[in-house]
Order: C-alpha cells, then sequence, then structure tokens
C-alpha cells in the first residue's frame, strides 16, 4: 500500500507537471497515471486503496464544493437572478435529453442506461470552472455583468442537480421502479438540501465566532459536518429525499454570508487541501478505467460526445437571452459551461461497481469526456477571457499590468 501510495503521489505529480507546462490541465497527467498503474495495464496501485476508491472520490468532491460555496456570495446571485436559475438546469436537462435520444441508436443500450449515462456526463467541472471564475472575480474581467459569477453559480448549482438525477435514475434501475414520482422528488431533495445546509452552516459560523480556534482546526471541523451530512442523507432519504451533496455547497455560502473575511482563509485552506484530493480523485478514476473499452467505443464515443456539447452549449445560449450581455460574452460563457472532469471522475466509476449492465461503457465515456473536454474548455477560457470579457474600468486604473 505505501508503495501505491508512492507511486501515486510521484508519478501523478510529474505527469501532472508535464502537462502543466505545455498548457493542458494538470488532472490529464493524473488520469494518465491512473490508467498506467491500475490493474488493466501494469497493475501497481493496492487493492486495499482500489476498495476504498469510491469513498475517497466522495471526500475530493466534498472538497471542491466547499470551495465553490465558499466564493459564492449571495448578494452577486441576487444580482445575477434568472439566468443564473436557468443555467443551473437548463443545459444539463438538454445534454441528458441529447444522450437518452442518441446513445441507444448508437451503443445499443436501454433508456434508462443512457440516462443514467447522461447524468453522468452532462455535469460541468468545478475543478476547472471554480479556480478559472475565481481568477477573473480577482481581475475584475467581466466582472461589471457578473459573469464569472453567473459561470460559477450556474455550474456549481449544475454538479448538485445532475447528481440528484444520476442518483435517481440509478436507484430506478436497481429497484426496477421507473415511475415519474420518482422524478418529482428531485425538487423536494434539492429544497431539503438547501435547508439542511443553512441550519448546519449558520449553526457553526455561531460556535467558531464564540470559540476561537485555528483555522485548519475549523477546515476539519467542516469536513467532519460534511461527512456527517452526508452519512445522514442514506437513512434520512428512506423518509424524504435529501440532496446532501448540495447541503454541503450551502454550508460554504452561508460560511461566506456571515463572515466574508472568515470564508475567504477558510477558502485558501481547501485550496490546499485540493491538491491533495485532486491527485487522489483522478488517479484513482484513471485505475478504474479499461482503456480498451473507451478505444472499442472509437468514433460513436466521438460523435455523441460533439452531439451532446452542441445540446450544452445551446441550453445556454437561451438561458442568457433578454439579458444584457453581447455577443463575445454570450460566447465566452458557452464555453465555460464545456468541461468536464471533476463530478465524473466522482461518480463515473458508480455504474460499473453497482452492477450496471453498461457500466464499463459509461465510465470509458466518462473519462474520455474529462480527456477531450477538459483541456478543450480550460484552454478555451484561457484564450478567449481576456478578448470577449470587459475588464473593469475601476479596476483598469489600479492594476494597469493586467492589460495586454
Amino acid at each position: 500500500m505505501l508503495l501505491s501510495l508512492g507511486l501515486i503521489f510521484t508519478i501523478g505529480l510529474v505527469l501532472g507537471e508535464i502537462f502543466g507546462k505545455v498548457k493542458l490541465p494538470r488532472f490529464v497527467g493524473m488520469i494518465v497515471t491512473g490508467i498506467l498503474l491500475g490493474p488493466f495495464v501494469f497493475n501497481l496501485i493496492s487493492v486495499e486503496i482500489l476498495n476504498v476508491s469510491t469513498e475517497l472520490r466522495t471526500i475530493a468532491l466534498v472538497v471542491i464544493l466547499l470551495r465553490a460555496g465558499l466564493s459564492l456570495d449571495v448578494s452577486d446571485l441576487k444580482q445575477i437572478g434568472r439566468p443564473a436559475i436557468l443555467m443551473s438546469f437548463i443545459p444539463a436537462t438538454l445534454e441528458i435529453i441529447a444522450v437518452v435520444i442518441f446513445a441507444p441508436m448508437l451503443f445499443g443500450i436501454s433508456y434508462l442506461e443512457a440516462a443514467i449515462l447522461g447524468s453522468v456526463l452532462s455535469a460541468v467541472s468545478p475543478a476547472v470552472v471554480v479556480p478559472k471564475m475565481i481568477k477573473l472575480m480577482s481581475e475584475k474581467y467581466g466582472y461589471k455583468k457578473r459573469i464569472p459569477h453567473l459561470v460559477m453559480a450556474g455550474a456549481s448549482v449544475d454538479d448538485i442537480y445532475v447528481i440528484v438525477l444520476f442518483t435517481s435514475f440509478l436507484a430506478m434501475y436497481k429497484t426496477g421502479n421507473t415511475s415519474l414520482g420518482s422524478i418529482l422528488l428531485v425538487p423536494v431533495a434539492i429544497v431539503t438540501g438547501i435547508i439542511a445546509g443553512m441550519i448546519i452552516g449558520y449553526l457553526l459560523s455561531v460556535f467558531f465566532a464564540k470559540f476561537k480556534v485555528r483555522d485548519t482546526i475549523k477546515v476539519l471541523v467542516i469536513l467532519a459536518a460534511s461527512f456527517f451530512v452526508l452519512a445522514f442523507e442514506e437513512w434520512i432519504n428512506v423518509y424524504v429525499p435529501m440532496s446532501a451533496l448540495l447541503s454541503v455547497m450551502v454550508i460554504g455560502i452561508t460560511f461566506l454570508n456571515q463572515s466574508e473575511e472568515r470564508a475567504l482563509r477558510l477558502r485558501d485552506k481547501f485550496d490546499k487541501v485540493w491538491v491533495f484530493a485532486e491527485l487522489v480523485l483522478f488517479v484513482l478514476v484513471g485505475a478504474a478505467v479499461d482503456i480498451s473499452v473507451a478505444l472499442n467505443a472509437g468514433l460513436l464515443a466521438l460523435a455523441l460526445l460533439a452531439i451532446e456539447l452542441i445540446f450544452r452549449f445551446t441550453g445556454v445560449q437561451l438561458c442568457l437571452i433578454k439579458t444584457n450581455l453581447n455577443k463575445k460574452e454570450r460566447l465566452f460563457t458557452g464555453i465555460s459551461y464545456l468541461p468536464k472532469a471533476t463530478v465524473q471522475a466522482a461518480i463515473g466509476a458508480i455504474p460499473l461497481a453497482a452492477g450496471v449492465e453498461s457500466g464499463e461503457l459509461i465510465l470509458a465515456l466518462a473519462v474520455l469526456a474529462i480527456i477531450i473536454t477538459g483541456p478543450l474548455g480550460a484552454i478555451g477560457i484561457d484564450l478567449t477571457y481576456k478578448k470577449f470579457l470587459q475588464l473593469d474600468e475601476e479596476h483598469k486604473e489600479t492594476n494597469p499590468n493586467l492589460i495586454e
């Protein structure tokens, strides 16, 4: 086990840095590390680590959702309003519909399996989007129209929406219950998740205001609370549906709105935790991939990916109708909604572990989506934000070096 961890850390970091040097996302190098070290190539990762890979991926997802929540100011969300709400579900819904229509035609899978696949593929990557939008906020690009806020808010809730749908579709597959009532419970899960997150976030804020502890201790307490919420979800869902992952993000949002200074300090701490979580997440998802399945999917997989991205991009443009964004800003927003990575890495292997017949195909397509759209979206954001977004004039005066 120790040898496996040493190889994961060393090779994962080295390949991540190499990919970063050539202007590709570091997580692609980490996925390649997992594929090479995994059981389908050199088989150098111990069984003990592979057996807990699902739990480790969940921990990484919790970290990124807390980071996103600690960056989302409610006042900014109120200013964005309708477009943020629409972008939290319309692009993902259209993408899932596209997969449900075309995946059975291309791969011969059932419509329910296609719905599971669509919910895996349709989430935007917070690992790509959140850091880049935080960077744009700090540099004040698109700041006046709150474009980075819009993208980050919509993408963060989009992830939760998709994960709740994924959980519902997977439960239908396991139980054989495909009634409409199962889907109608999704809004209930979202509302209960928000309420639970607000209550827990407020109680923790009050606790930290009265009892002074180091920020590192705060991070551990928040993580512990998040894990308790996830464990509680398994029990409460028997009676009332609840999205624990949405609760986790709302905990972060509540913290930010109770004390911005404290929230920013905690976000910096979570950024450091993410360095470890990101490495473990992407290496382990790479280790779960049977590369032969991905290769066999071939051109059909690329065709499906292209179709769903067209549906997603169209969904974003529909959400921006009657907004004050110009054509370049709308194009940038659509590009920002393309990258996939974190959620696909966190849930892509679950259908395979749950015994879904097309589980290997779902995982292979999830990894293919990460490898293609992750770099595509990340590079697209970097190449276009200075050309398509306006730099805030007040910020321009005090930070002239940001202008090229």
